[in-house]
């Protein structure tokens, strides 16, 4: 050690605590356990009106930022965010309708209604409300599975082409019918949704998010962008396929692809294209010149405004047979009840989805609110969501969360409240009643291209594999297994899979801690793992065993296999052998041919005398006097009869548990019947590094008792190793390398090691009444 570490050196002079010294010197607090009943009255016991103030804001937020709003510094900024965010909106809930399944319109209502309750119950000031291309999907996967178009085929008669009156029957869709199922489908979905999402919040159960990790998210996004990628290839090339969802649904969809790639539109597949190129091209740009370009390009709406012009003046779709919008109508459709019969089938779908949805949406929501210094409250966001579906199912919307381009659009153009979301939600409202049929003539596939386009985010988390390989394997396979399981088995079913996956990757971490045996760092209190450091002493004659992790009933079996191989012994094994070793000298004593001594059990005829008489007698059954011999057994040597008895080399074990944060019942009675095999040889075992509420857990697990007592428990390694110094140096301790016994000469009276033969018999017994299987 150099000079200038000595110079930092410090000495503590303190008294060796263990937990009840330390109980007695500083008084511990009495717990102030409350009832059930009396936590309830406190919660809901409404003592004031500023508590019921609160309250109300707490469940309406607009009433706490609305009126604190600063008019004059925020006002300009939201206006010109959001008419730019408005303009997306528009265009991106037309793009992302044709993921849910539904009619282009009802994209415009999702992109509208939503912000409306959101704009009332929303924490968040910066994240853009409405349609989100994985939420969309999973919408449009349940819709194409409930209201496929096989169900709405219907004969057409067709006049033969030379005037004559020969027809073909052939069989049409109905699209008028389908149509008003899908939506019907997709509404009773997105108000589902919001009462998962609604019954989640007052449940204040939105902590169970955390679930999902960001390993889990970003594979799960990166599968659904896939997903995303896939079914707009046929919108690209406007091919005809068939419906295909859940289970290797994206290898079907290919194989209808490659099938009918003869059929492909030159007009669509060109314009969606270009529109891939061109808004891809420009975001670059954005990103790139954020800093010096005042507003983002809204490329999307540019693109849309062009191609729809475009599609007007060529008469692509009469001229070049170019897919189009059709019909956009202008104003509100009425609304509708949900459909209750289609909620048995949509169930476990909707509670993916809401799930979904809330995760992103909550996400981006406090990453804004660490750039700009807010809170968000994640159970009223819950709530807020939930609303917004209900509402909007409602009024013929699906389901709504956030997307991170349009986010990322009203956060930079100067959005900083939520007073820019109901800007662009009235710019979305002047589309849907003046400005929507402008957008009649546009291709679906520019539509298609504008999705795919902004499909580059998710897509490029894929990046982030090698690194999470770098950093942390078990993360980087949490991502591979969701992404590859949304892939093949659906995104609802997929995500189950990985937080499965996810969730076992939890249990065999912790199944399989890692244990170390610890080493003392000379001349300190510093107690580090012996593989890890070359200058560490293992103190003669102790052990110290350490585990970094709970310990409960799926890793009790483990540790224990873990301390066996770093103690070297099996304590039920030796005390086994001890005692059969123990029969064999007591019958040798009892026949003279083993004589007590001082220097232990020695052969008699080592001693130089004869002891045929002795043998007589006892052939001859010659009463003598009952007398106790103290025997001493040194286990260290070698043993006067031939049992193999294994070695044990030390005297104390020291047990750290200052990483061990909980015990359940089944590692509490292991855990002891563990302590007690150590006692029966004679090796002292102690705990150290408990916190408080591990004790009390301890003690409400009955696992003290008259012979493992509380005085096992030291606040430290230390502790216990300088305790165990002090009974050794001034002898407190009897030896535990030596075992005395009594040996009487009365045949008939009980061998003094009988009692620990019975423990051994019920040995077994001990450890099945765990599970309460025993007799």
């Amino acid at each position: 050690m150099d000079e200038g570490f000595h110079e930092r050196d410090y000495h503590v002079s303190r008294r060796i605590y263990s937990n009840r010294v330390f109980d007695q010197v500083h008084e511990r607090r009495t717990q102030d356990f409350q009832s059930l009943r009396e936590r309830l009255s406190r919660t809901c016991g409404c003592t004031d009106d500023k508590w019921a103030v609160q309250k109300i804001k707490g469940l309406l937020p607009i009433l706490d930022w609305l009126p604190k709003y600063p008019v004059k510094e925020w006002l300009p900024g939201d206006v010109v965010s959001g008419v730019t965010t408005g303009l997306v909106c528009c265009l991106q809930g037309v793009a992302y309708a044709l993921l849910a399944s539904v009619a282009p319109v009802y994209g415009l209502y999702s992109a509208f209604f939503p912000i409306l309750t959101y704009f009332v119950l929303g924490t968040s000031r910066h994240i853009s409300v409405g349609p989100f291309p994985v939420t969309c999907l999973m919408v449009g996967s349940v819709v194409l599975t409930l209201a496929p178009d096989e169900h709405f085929l219907h004969s057409v008669n067709i006049t033969g082409a030379n005037d004559t009156l020969t027809d073909k029957m052939v069989m049409g869709i109905d699209v008028e019918a389908r149509e008003a199922q899908r939506i019907l489908v997709a509404c009773t979905m997105t108000v589902l949704v919001g009462l998962f999402q609604v019954a989640m919040g007052l449940m204040q159960v939105g902590f169970l998010v955390r679930y999902l990790s960001d390993p889990l998210v970003g594979g799960f996004t990166t599968a659904a962008a896939f997903h995303v990628f896939i079914s707009q290839i046929k919108t690209i090339l406007s091919v005809p396929i068939h419906n295909h969802n859940g289970f290797l649904s994206v290898a079907y969809t290919l194989i209808d692809v490659g099938r009918n790639i003869n059929q492909t539109n030159i007009a669509d597949l060109i314009a969606g294209l270009l529109t891939i190129f061109i808004v891809m091209a420009v975001k670059e740009i954005n990103t790139k010149f954020q800093h010096k370009i005042p507003v983002p390009i809204p490329i999307e709406v540019i693109v849309t405004v062009i191609a729809s012009a475009i599609s007007h003046v060529m008469d692509l779709n009469s001229q070049y047979g170019a897919s189009i919008v059709h019909s956009l109508p202008r104003g509100f459709a009425p609304p509708q009840t949900p459909n209750i019969t289609l909620i048995g089938n949509i169930l476990g779908s909707s509670f993916s989805t809401a799930v979904v949805g809330y995760a992103v949406a909550v996400s981006v929501a406090k990453v804004y609110a660490a750039k700009h210094d807010y809170t968000v409250d994640g159970n009223q966001e819950l709530i807020a969501f939930g609303v917004s579906n209900i509402f909007g199912g409602c009024f013929s919307s699906f389901v709504a969360s956030t997307a991170l381009s349009r986010t990322a659009v009203q956060e930079s153009t100067g959005g900083k409240s939520q007073v820019a979301g109901i800007i662009s939600a009235l710019m979305v409202m002047i589309v849907i009643l003046a400005l929507g049929p402008f957008l009649q003539p546009l291709q679906k596939s520019v539509l298609a291209g504008i999705v795919i386009a902004n499909l580059k985010g998710m897509f490029m988390q894929i990046s982030e594999v090698p690194v999470l390989w770098r950093q942390n394997r078990t993360d980087c396979l949490i991502w591979i297994a969701t992404c590859l399981a949304s892939i093949v088995l659906g995104l609802d079913v997929g995500l189950l899979a990985g937080l499965v996956f996810e969730m076992g990757t939890v249990v065999v971490r912790t199944q399989f801690p890692s244990c170390a045996t610890l080493g003392n760092v000379p001349n300190t209190d510093i107690y580090k793992n012996m593989k890890d450091y070359k200058n560490i002493d293992e103190i003669p004659g102790i052990k110290i065993f350490k585990c970094n992790s709970p310990i409960y009933f799926a890793n009790i079996d483990y540790f224990k296999e873990k301390l066996r191989d770093e103690v070297g012994f099996d304590a039920v094994r030796v005390f086994k052998k001890r005692n059969k070793a123990l029969k064999k000298i007591h019958k040798l004593i009892k026949k003279g041919k083993l004589q007590s001594t001082e220097d232990g059990v020695v052969p008699v005829a080592s001693l130089g005398v004869e002891n045929k008489a002795f043998e007589k007698e006892l052939e001859e059954g010659a009463s003598q006097p009952v007398s106790e011999v103290k025997v001493q057994v040194d286990w260290t040597s070698e043993l006067p009869v031939s049992v193999s008895v294994p070695r044990v080399h030390i005297h104390s074990l020291v047990v750290d548990f200052s990483s061990v944060s909980f015990l359940d019942v089944v590692a509490a009675k292991s855990l002891k019947l563990v302590v007690k095999e150590f006692l029966r040889i004679g090796v002292s075992v102690y705990i150290a590094g408990c916190d408080g509420e591990l004790v009390r857990r301890m003690e409400a697990l009955s696992f003290f008792d008259e012979e493992v007592t509380r005085d096992i428990l030291f606040l430290s390694v230390h502790d216990a190793i300088l305790f165990i110094q002090l009974e050794i140096s001034t002898g407190n301790e009897e030896d535990p390398l030596a075992e005395k016994i009594s040996q009487l000469q009365d045949d008939k009276e009980p061998l003094p090691f009988t009692e620990d033969e019975d423990l051994i018999e019920t040995y077994d017994n001990q450890h099945l009444a765990i599970y309460g299987l025993s007799n």
